[in-house]
């Protein structure tokens, strides 16, 4: 799932503007899932995941401002 830097958040933004909301969804649950202590071994979260979920939230949240968005995605 990662195929661009995940250090450049332009690319990241990119990509999210261009995914449906199901896919966005997906990948949000994908990235959330990442940053999780099970997924690491207790060992912090790779920057990249956690980036890439901030970039999957604000583009929820540009989406559908209407939507309280749940910490769950």
């Amino acid at each position: 799932m990662q195929d661009t830097d995940p250090g450049n958040v332009g690319e990241i933004r990119e990509r999210v503007r261009k995914m449906s909301d199901e896919e966005l969804l997906r990948y949000a649950t994908l990235c959330k899932s990442m940053c999780s202590p099970e997924t690491n071994l207790d060992k912090p979260s790779l920057d990249a995941w956690t980036i890439q979920l901030h970039e999957a939230r604000a583009e929820w949240r540009k989406r559908h401002p209407e939507l309280p968005l749940s910490e769950s995605v």
